[in-house]
């Protein structure tokens, strides 16, 4: 964070950080930088002297830490990521860093970056080429395009190769590497260890097993007996050259072979009787690198591979246990010069390199190469006269033909000298001895014609003095170029033996002029005289003889850029020695094989230029060699050659020299294009049109030559030609032919590369153009040509239209003349001319372009590849655009009803790509580029009042600034601003223009009006916010109501504050503005007032409704959901209020609270009226009422709430009978209303607990702060449990302890707190079961719904305390809680809006007690008479704790409290009271006969004698309550008659015992004066 230090004092500093905002820190906590201070404007802008990529990596990493931790799959990912960046930021800030190192570190921190960014969606990052964040002020619209596209290319394949660590491709080579056409293995060879006692030669090469090949150079490392290599003071390293094809082999070996050098056998004794100095076979060395090679391991320059070797044994080979082989490999990418620049500390100029045995995939004009690889085979050979086979030792030369050696002219191996003669390996009496060692000839391309190698064979003898007199017996030869001039073909050549003299055999004259193999067929002759058996040869043998026993076979391969095997290719390169023969070589060329031709790219493209040079005054050749340079072309435009266009592109630029081409090219060119235009056949266009780009290169080159070799000589015959050449073009594409033409190239080639090489002839054009200082007006020559070939009409042809808007886009783009630069402040763009003025340029662009780039951009679709090119077109030329431009465009149209049209499709064409973005969401500065340049629409403002597109502009997602992260919002102010309030401000503008038209624009513009003053910008709402009072205003004149506009403005603020739109500032300014405005007027002050409260009355609701939505807690949104119904209910919005009660509903089901949500939908089957319903009246009305009863009905069932779902049946079955007569259906309804009979009768029900629940203190949202809530617990629910679920989500509440109300200090604390207890539910019986014989199962139901009330009952004492009867002094605090809707309903709570204290004496409490202790006997005994299955101890209990004294004392304290004289004469006004306790005791005596009646039939024989003991305390009870209180009897139940048996639960029933019944006088009971006698 940036701060001004004002003052420092005493170790503490004074900070200043805003204008408004100060701050004191202690000096050790601010750390003082560089700062760069930039003046912009009258501002001074602070910076930090930090480097760019320093400043980068802190802020990414700050954005990454925001974020990462949100994450879930990626979150070691990223973390590995954040952990790299901070390394190599500290290794940027060291300083200490080499260039060539800090430039690959940089690399490898943006990549890193980028690829970051990628993985966590943020915003792409576009940069130069060398690596810095690329500023969109300093580019042009197709250049940020164009980095975008490779950015993302880019980032693609890092991400590709990420995930090629894990699962390679099908070849197994990692992306990275694959992507380079050239590699190199680095080997470094530290060590070899073996006990030989001689010296020793290493020859290392890389190995294909699969095909049996070498496939590089050998590497020679010479070691010593010692066991030091032969010169010590040099580092052993070598690059192994690769390309592409090597690296898709399925497996690669290093194979290193030992050659010793000594004796024949290391047995014998090393002295001077044995042969010295003879190469022997020792060992090889293999190992598998192919993981190594295609990037599947990873590299370190410190490890070291320890490779086992295998000795050579005679038909045997086994493991040789000595110490291995101690080498470094690395897998390094580019070629030599690439890797020395990027690994210097690795590689320099004395470094090794072993070049690939074959040619590159590129060969770079100025890359010679002239090597000849020979391989020997093997041979056999015949023992002749000795008794065992022989020890061949080849030895060979490359001699001249004189028979001179040709000195230094072989290469063992790289790393070693060049040496005059080769000797092979000896192998030990072996007949067919197979060698296979290869070497390297190397010898001047001019002496190439005379040389020709020479073997001879020796037997070598492993005693010195045989040895000595041993001779060559036989020789072989071959030449290395051919009679025809073509140099050796590659393959096996099996050689003549020749066997002869030995100084005959020396002698050039004897041998040379006879075939050298026995595959010769250049002389029928020479064949058929090797074919004779005959021991010597005729015709000038020499005396020299073929030896059909013995033979020898080698193989070649040429890899020279200079030597050619192909007689026609020959013949073109060497054209001036067979001039007659130049036409039939120009026309062979297009039948010779590509890869050949490739090779020699360089030489055949001199060739063709010279050709045309020198033939400069005639035309004889000038279409063969055309022809010949398009077959080039379209050769390397072949996918498979596809990788020399870079040769093409350097030839070109480096290494072209032909001055005079430009107009051998322009003329045959021309002449095609002629040719084309009048329809006739012309069969090289299609290939020309290929090959247009290339073409034009070169015409562009040789004329730029020209003109610097003779200043500028000719240029306005020049300029004609190319305006000749124009108009050829022009009439081509004018023609019918030329669509067809144009499809067929399409169809013919690759698309894109098609539609690549004609947008490239466009920018060709524009290039030659830049080339002078005086450029003339061809660009409306080119104009001419594309508003020709492309129809305005939107039926054109797509791939018609795709060409030339491609052409164009790129028209802007590589060259200044034509790009605007942008220049501060923002959104204020002006041309920057590089070469005098582009104005008109420019303008002929836009009169003749930019209305049919705009229908073009209408009629594709939004998912076409080339869309986002072609918008990136529109929006260049929009930049490139001033005032006068616009201007002078307008004035182009011929009529007011054509720029209207315009205009409404230009204004519809920005509208849809502001809400359809055609690039990627990661490409922001494309992304706000649309929005910034339509702000300078200046001259077209005054039309925008017809079209709402600026509304729909501040709208684009990439100016919402608040729905940023903080790093990217600041970014985006800093470049930008906050384009919205500019926008705004405009809007304002034109809407206050509109005058009397405003009225039509109501109520279509309240909602984006509205959405813009919910932008969260103060300046901004405080301007727009009146235009509300002017809507206002302006429909209360026409209708006298603003009806409308308050429709349209609570339909869309619900719409948009719950899309986050809308804050409490927001609130209080739309208030405070509309009052004030108000105001002013007195006539419509009570209207708006009225409409201020009501839209702020939805403000508060919709604004705690979003809060929780977030929120992990149901219970809040369905909260928050209720409120706003209601509140919609009440003013009467019947859609809106429908809205919230379906999603009030899907929240109930989440939570599976299926009452809830058939209460929620019986709200709105009420808004459907009755006559809706009934058969005459709306049938869509009927069957949707009807459908929503049957899911009403269905939620019931699922709550058990069957009494719901039983009246619904009925109100069901009641239209199926009387209105629809629909038997079928009431039959089906019928079946279900009495299965929920039945259920309720047979299934348990468990009563919920109930609880209330306080939220005190300031903490909590409006809608819970300091209320209380009495909320319906779920079936077996705790109130510990409820209490815990509550707490969870209020985490930082807490909790309070009493049930006593708190005071003011808790409830205007800013904290959370909770207070939650059990309250019981207060029965209400409905009228219809008062007084009736009603069972259990139907009077428990009522017990815990359809309540409204609710108690917590607290005991406290006051008076004197009675220790032996502490009933006389307990009194009880009740507190009744009345909700505002009974539960249940639509939530599982509901607020307690009114709250009573009461205070019950003790009188009261025996009274309620005696109450609640006979309906408990009553429950039980219902229960036991229903099942019989129940255990009989809880009613034993019961029974016992009430009749026998000595337990509980039953009713006996009572009547010491208050059934005495004192009692009664100090308190007078309990009289009835005491009679209700006497007729509740008295009534208890009945209700315990029947229990112990029934504890008699369930009682076991081992609780008999406790049964009897029972029965006698309870007789003596009921002797002395009939004396006291009189005699109760229930009725006599046999009276009734009845077909089914009737249990005991209705038999209690039938006297109306119940709380209800209890609870009234005494009149209502039979009552005995005295009891039975």
């Amino acid at each position: 964070e940036t701060v001004h230090i004002q003052e420092v004092c005493e170790g503490k500093m004074l900070l200043n950080k805003s204008v408004i905002r100060f701050g004191m820190f202690p000096v050790s906590f601010v750390q003082v930088k560089e700062v760069i201070i930039e003046k912009r404007g009258d501002e001074e802008v602070v910076l930090s002297a930090e480097m760019p990529l320093v400043k980068e990596v802190t802020t990414t990493l700050r954005e990454w830490g925001s974020i990462w931790k949100q994450l879930f799959a990626r979150v070691k990912q990223v973390q590995r990521l954040m952990w790299e960046l901070m390394e190599w930021r500290s290794q940027l800030l060291s300083g200490t860093l080499p260039s060539d190192e800090f430039k690959e570190l940089k690399q490898k921190v943006t990549s890193k970056i980028d690829y970051g960014n990628k993985i966590l969606e943020l915003d792409q990052v576009v940069r130069d080429d060398d690596g810095n964040i690329l500023d969109p002020e300093r580019a042009n619209v197709i250049s940020l395009f164009r980095a975008h596209e490779e950015a993302t290319a880019k980032i693609n394949e890092r991400i590709k190769e990420e995930q090629s660590n894990i699962q390679t491709d099908h070849s197994g080579i990692s992306a990275r590497i694959q992507s380079s056409p050239t590699h190199s293995l680095y080997v470094f060879v530290r060590n070899f260890v073996c006990r030989i006692g001689e010296d020793s030669e290493l020859f290392m090469s890389l190995y294909d097993p699969n095909k049996q090949t070498i496939i590089s150079e050998n590497y020679l490392v010479r070691w010593g007996s010692k066991g030091f290599p032969k010169e010590i003071d040099i580092i052993f390293v070598c690059l192994f050259d690769l390309g592409n094809k090597d690296l898709s082999r399925e497996k690669i070996y290093l194979i290193c072979q030992i050659v010793r050098v000594g004796r024949m056998d290391l047995k014998e004794a090393n002295n001077k009787k044995f042969t010295q100095g003879l190469r022997r076979p020792f060992g090889v060395a293999v190992m598998d690198i192919s993981d190594i090679i295609k990037g599947k391991i990873e590299c370190d320059e410190e490890k070291q591979y320890f490779i086992p070797f295998f000795p050579y044994v005679l038909f045997l080979v086994s493991f040789f246990p000595t110490p291995p082989l101690s080498d470094l490999f690395l897998a390094l990418v580019g070629d030599i010069v690439q890797i020395r620049k990027e690994y210097p500390h690795l590689v320099d100029r004395s470094t090794v390199v072993a070049r690939k045995l074959g040619f590159p995939e590129i060969i770079m004009p100025g890359d010679v190469r002239n090597d000849i690889y020979l391989t020997l085979q093997g041979g056999d050979f015949d023992k002749y006269n000795k008794t065992t086979q022989k020890n061949v030792e080849v030895i060979m030369w490359v001699c001249d033909e004189e028979g001179k050696v040709i000195q230094n002219s072989i290469c063992l191996g790289a790393g070693d000298k060049a040496v005059s003669e080769y000797r092979s390996v000896i192998y030990y009496q072996v007949k067919q001895p197979r060698w296979m060692e290869t070497f390297k000839v190397a010898v001047p391309l001019e002496e190439m014609h005379r040389i020709h190698l020479r073997f001879m064979f020796r037997h070598r003898s492993s005693q010195e003095s045989k040895d000595k007199s041993e001779k060559n017996f036989a020789m072989a030869f071959v030449r290395l170029m051919k009679d025809d001039g073509t140099v050796l073909q590659d393959g096996l050549h099996e050689l003549v033996v020749f066997k002869g003299d030995s100084k005959r055999m020396e002698d050039v004259n004897s041998y040379l002029s006879l075939p050298s193999t026995r595959n010769h067929h250049s002389d029928p002759h020479k064949m058929s005289t090797l074919s004779r058996s005959s021991s010597s040869v005729s015709g000038g043998g020499g005396g020299l003889s073929v030896s059909s026993r013995d033979s020898f076979t080698i193989s070649t391969l040429v890899c020279s850029t200079k030597l050619t095997q192909n007689v026609g290719l020959l013949g073109l390169l060497k054209w001036r020695t067979r001039p007659e023969l130049l036409k039939e070589n120009l026309e062979k060329l297009k039948i010779i094989d590509g890869e050949e031709v490739v090779k020699f790219l360089q030489d055949t493209l001199d060739a063709l230029f010279n050709i045309m040079m020198e033939h400069s005054q005639t035309d004889d050749y000038d279409i063969l060699v055309f022809d010949a340079l398009i077959h080039i072309i379209g050769l390397i435009a072949d996918r498979k050659f596809q990788h020399f266009n870079t040769v093409l592109e350097a030839y070109i630029k480096q290494h072209f020299s032909a001055t005079l081409a430009y107009k051998k090219l322009m003329s045959v060119l021309k002449r095609y294009l002629d040719v084309s235009s009048r329809g006739e056949q012309c069969e090289p266009i299609l290939r020309t049109l290929k090959a247009l780009e290339y073409i034009f290169k070169f015409i562009v080159r040789s004329r730029m030559l020209y003109s610097q070799l003779y200043e500028g000589k000719e240029q306005e015959e020049f300029e004609e030609s190319l305006r000749r050449l124009f108009e050829s073009i022009n009439n081509l594409m004018r023609t019918d032919y030329t669509t067809t033409l144009l499809l067929r190239v399409i169809t013919y080639t690759h698309p894109a590369s098609t539609l690549h090489n004609l947008v490239h002839l466009i920018t060709l054009f524009l290039y030659t153009f830049h080339l002078y200082p005086n450029p003339f007006s061809a660009p409306s020559v080119l104009l001419d040509v594309l508003s020709h070939y492309v129809s305005p009409s939107p039926h054109a042809p797509t791939s018609q239209k795709n060409l030339t808007i491609s052409c164009v886009s790129l028209c802007f783009s590589p060259y200044p003349s034509l790009c605007a630069s942008l220049s501060p402040p923002p959104y204020t763009y002006t041309l920057t001319c590089y070469q005098g003025d582009t104005f008109q340029h420019i303008q002929d662009i836009v009169v003749s372009l930019l209305r049919v780039i705009n229908q073009t951009v209408i009629t594709m679709g939004r998912e076409h590849a080339l869309i986002s090119r072609v918008v990136a077109c529109m929006t260049a030329i929009l930049s490139q655009m001033d005032d006068r431009h616009y201007s002078t465009y307008i004035e182009t149209f011929s009529g007011t009803t054509d720029l209207v049209d315009f205009l409404m499709e230009s204004f519809l064409l920005f509208k849809d790509l502001i809400g359809k973005h055609v690039y990627p969401s990661d490409w922001m500065l494309c992304l706000i580029l649309m929005p910034s340049f339509l702000l300078c629409l200046n001259p077209l403002k005054r039309y925008l009042s017809l079209h709402p597109l600026p509304s729909s502009l501040f709208l684009t997602e990439s100016l919402q600034l608040q729905h940023f992260s903080p790093t990217k919002r600041n970014k985006i102010l800093a470049k930008y601003g906050d384009m919205r309030r500019l926008i705004g401000f405009a809007i304002r503008d034109i809407w206050y223009k509109l005058g009397s038209h405003k009225i039509c624009f109501i109520p279509g513009m309240v909602g984006p009006i509205l959405e813009m003053t919910l932008i969260p910008e103060e300046e901004l709402r405080r301007a727009t916010i009146p235009i509300f009072f002017d809507m206002i205003t302006c429909e209360h004149a026409r209708f006298g109501n603003f009806s409308k506009f308050e429709n349209e403005i609570i339909l869309k603020l619900d719409h948009e504050v719950e899309g986050g739109g809308g804050d409490e500032r927001y609130m209080q300014l739309l208030e405070s503005i509309l009052l004030d405005c108000a105001a002013e007027k007195p006539t419509l002050r009570p209207q708006v007032q009225h409409f201020v409260s009501l839209v702020k009355g939805l403000l508060i609701r919709l604004l705690d409704y979003r809060t929780v939505m977030s929120d992990d807690s149901r219970n809040n949104r369905m909260s928050c959901t209720v409120n706003l119904l209601n509140f919609y209910k009440d003013i009467n919005r019947e859609a809106m209020y429908i809205r919230y009660l379906y999603k009030l509903r899907d929240l109930h089901l989440e939570c599976e609270n299926y009452t809830e949500a058939a209460y929620t939908l019986l709200l709105h089957s009420r808004l459907l009226k009755v006559g809706q319903f009934e058969f005459h009246g709306s049938q869509t009305q009927r069957q949707l009422k009807e459908t929503l009863y049957d899911t009403i009905i269905d939620y019931f069932d699922k709550g058990k709430m069957w009494e719901e779902a039983i009246t619904l049946c009925k109100e069901l079955a009641e239209q199926y009978e009387n209105e629809i007569f629909d038997y079928e259906l009431l039959s089906k309804r019928l079946e279900k209303q009495a299965k929920f009979y039945e259920n309720i009768m047979k299934i348990l029900r468990p009563k919920p607990d109930y609880f209330a629940v306080g939220y005190y203190g300031q903490g909590y949202p409006p809608f819970l702060r300091n209320k209380v809530f009495i909320h319906r617990g779920k079936e077996y629910e705790r109130r510990e449990d409820f209490q815990n679920q509550l707490m969870s989500q209020f985490p930082s509440a807490v909790r309070l302890n009493t049930t006593t109300m708190p005071g003011d200090d808790i409830k205007n604390s800013p904290l959370q707190y909770i207070q939650c207890f059990t309250v019981q539910p207060v029965l209400e019986i409905p009228p219809r079961l008062k007084n009736k014989p009603v069972p259990d199962q139907i009077i428990n139901f009522y017990k815990s719904n359809y309540v409204q009330r609710f108690h917590y009952s607290r005991p406290v004492r006051k008076g004197p305390v009675d220790p032996n009867n502490e009933f006389a002094s307990m009194w009880i605090e009740r507190t009744t809680f009345t909700t505002v809707y009974k539960l249940p309903g639509i939530l599982r709570w509901f607020e307690a809006t009114d709250m009573k204290h009461t205070t019950l004496s003790p009188l009261e409490n025996a009274i309620e007690t005696m109450e609640s202790t006979n309906e408990k006997i009553l429950t039980m005994i219902n229960q036991y008479q229903s099942d019989w299955s129940l255990p009989i101890n809880p009613l034993s209990m019961l029974l016992n704790g009430i009749v026998d004294p000595a337990v509980m004392g039953g009713f006996a304290k009572y009547e010491k409290a208050f059934f005495t004289e004192e009692y009664t004469q100090h308190h007078q006004e309990d009289r009835e009271k005491l009679v209700r306790l006497k007729d509740l005791i008295a009534w208890q005596i009945p209700l315990l006969g029947g229990g112990i009646s029934l504890h008699g039939k369930r009682v076991t024989e081992d609780l008999r004698p406790f049964h009897e003991r029972m029965e006698e305390c309870f007789k003596q009870l009921k002797k002395k309550v009939e004396k006291e209180y009189g005699v109760r009897e229930l009725p006599d139940l046999d009276e009734r008659k009845s077909t089914r048996p009737r249990s005991m639960l209705r038999s209690f029933r039938q006297s109306v015992i119940s709380i209800s019944s209890l609870q009234g006088s005494e009149c209502g009971t039979p009552t005995k004066t005295h009891a039975d006698r």
